[in-house]
C-alpha cells in the first residue's frame, strides 16, 4: 500500500534519519533475530539493545553482591553502581539542581506512584485539602490517589478528589479548566506525560501555570522516558515517576525522581531491603546507550513513523482511530501523537484484530490498556513504535489493514 499523502517533515525525518536508524536497529538481537515479525508494542515494554545485555552479563559474573552491606570489593562496587544510577538518573532528566534532587529505585511506575501516594502524600494533605486525580487515563495513576484518601479518611482527614478536566476534541487536559478548578486548597495535581492510549503529549510544561506555584506536580512518564527528551528543568514538576522496562532496562526496576522544594522531603517508608542491583546496572546501561542515540533522533523517528501510519489509517473506512481527529493527516499542524496510535475496526473485535494481525507477523497490543474509569471502555488495537521500527513495516501493517476493510 503506498501512503495516500506525504508530507515534507515525515519524509525529511526519514530520509536523514535512515542511516542512523538502520545502525541503531541492528543493536537489538531479538530484533535482528526475527526480521519475518514487527514487534509494535513499546509502550508496554521496550527490547533491549545489546549493550544492555552485555551490562547485566558484566554485573552478574563480575561484581554481583548487595549493596550497602558489605565491605568486601564487590559489595562495595554493587553500591558504588547503586550510587552512581541515581546521578545517572538526574543528568538523564536533566536535573538543574541535582544536590537538592533525591532518587528512589522501585520495581516500575505503578509501584514509584504507590509510594508517593502511601509514603509521602498524607504528610502533604490537611483536613479540607484538595487533589486533581487524570481519571481518563492509566489507572495506576489514578488508584493509588483513590486509595490515598479512603486511608487518610481512616485516620480523620477528609480531602477531595477533584478529576482531571479533559478536552474532548483531542484528550488533551484542558489547561483553561483546571485553572478555573485550581484553587488555594488544590496541594497535589497527578498527570501524565505521554497518554498511553491516545500518544498525546500531555503539554505538562502548561500545568504548573495553571495551577499555581504552590501545588505539587507529580508526573508519570511512563511514557515519555526513553521515548523523548525529559527535562525536569522545563517542566517544572516535583516528582517523576518511571519505568525502566520501558525505557529498555531490565523489568522490574524503575525510579522516583524528587525535586524537594515543595511539601515534606520524600522518602519511601519502612526497612530498605535489597535492592534490584542487576535491574540498576541495566538501567544505568540502558540510560547510556539511550543518550548515545539522541532521544532527540528517536521522537523524531516514532513521530515521522506515527504521522505515516495515522496518514495511512484515516483513509481506511474501516477504522475508528482515537484521540485527537486533527492530527491525523500526514501534513497536519497539530500535535503529532508521541509513537503511540491506538485504533478499532468496525466489525472486528479487537482481540480477534490482534491475532490476525499477529498471523501476518504483527505484535500489537489489544485490549482495554489498563485506561482508568473515565476512559475507553471498549477493547481497542494498539500500535506502539519504537526506534527499531521501519518505515516497511508501517506500509506493510497498512496493506494488512486495508485487506480487512
Amino acid at each position: 500500500m503506498t501512503t495516500p499523502g506525504t508530507d515534507t517533515q515525515e519524509t525529511d525525518a526519514i530520509a536523514e534519519l535512515g542511516e542512523w536508524q538502520r545502525t541503531l536497529r541492528a543493536h537489538f538481537p531479538i530484533i535482528t533475530a526475527h526480521p519475518e515479525l514487527a514487534y509494535l508494542d513499546s509502550a508496554a515494554t521496550a527490547q533491549k539493545p545489546q549493550s544492555v545485555l552485555d551490562a547485566v552479563h558484566t554485573y552478574l559474573t563480575t561484581t554481583n553482591a548487595n549493596a550497602g552491606r558489605g565491605t568486601y570489593p564487590w559489595a562495595n562496587r554493587t553500591t558504588d553502581l547503586v550510587e552512581q544510577a541515581r546521578d545517572r538518573v538526574k543528568r538523564f532528566l536533566d536535573d538543574p539542581a541535582p544536590d537538592r534532587s533525591t532518587v528512589h529505585f522501585t520495581s516500575g511506575t505503578t509501584e514509584g506512584l504507590r509510594a508517593v501516594a502511601r509514603d509521602w502524600l498524607p504528610g502533604l494533605l490537611a483536613d479540607g485539602d484538595e487533589i486533581v486525580v487524570p481519571v481518563a487515563d492509566h489507572e495506576a495513576n489514578i488508584a493509588p490517589w483513590l486509595e490515598a484518601r479512603r486511608h487518610l479518611a481512616a485516620r480523620g482527614v477528609h480531602i477531595r478528589v477533584r478529576p482531571m478536566p479533559y478536552q474532548r476534541s483531542s484528550g488533551d487536559y484542558d489547561h483553561t479548566a483546571l485553572a478555573e478548578l485550581a484553587g488555594p486548597r488544590t496541594r497535589f495535581v497527578a498527570v501524565s506525560h505521554v497518554h498511553h492510549v491516545y500518544g498525546g503529549n500531555m503539554n505538562v510544561h502548561r500545568i504548573r501555570r495553571a495551577v499555581g506555584p504552590d501545588a505539587v506536580i507529580c508526573l508519570d512518564a511512563a511514557q515519555s522516558v526513553g521515548h523523548l527528551p525529559v527535562s525536569v528543568a522545563d517542566l517544572d514538576v516535583d516528582l517523576v515517576v518511571f519505568s525502566g522496562h520501558k525505557a529498555m532496562a531490565l523489568p522490574g526496576t524503575g525510579a522516583v525522581w524528587a525535586r524537594q522544594s515543595r511539601g515534606p522531603r520524600f522518602a519511601p517508608g519502612g526497612w530498605s531491603g535489597t535492592p534490584n542491583t542487576v535491574g540498576i546496572a541495566s538501567l544505568t546501561a540502558a540510560l547510556d546507550w539511550l543518550d548515545t542515540a539522541g532521544t532527540d533522533r528517536i521522537e523524531r523517528w516514532t513521530l515521522a513513523l506515527t504521522a505515516r501510519l495515522t496518514e495511512g489509517l484515516r483513509h481506511l473506512d474501516a477504522y475508528e482511530i482515537l484521540g485527537c481527529q486533527k492530527s491525523l493527516a500526514a501534513d497536519s499542524s497539530v500535535q503529532r501523537r508521541q509513537g503511540i496510535v491506538t485504533f478499532r475496526h468496525n466489525a472486528v473485535d479487537s482481540g480477534d484484530l490482534g491475532f490476525i494481525l499477529f498471523s501476518h507477523g504483527f505484535m500489537v497490543r489489544s485490549d482495554q490498556h489498563c485506561q482508568g474509569g473515565a476512559g475507553e471502555r471498549t477493547g481497542s488495537v494498539r500500535v506502539s513504535l519504537h526506534v527499531h521500527n521501519t518505515p516497511e513495516e508501517i506500509d506493510r501493517l497498512l496493506d494488512v489493514l486495508a485487506t480487512l476493510g
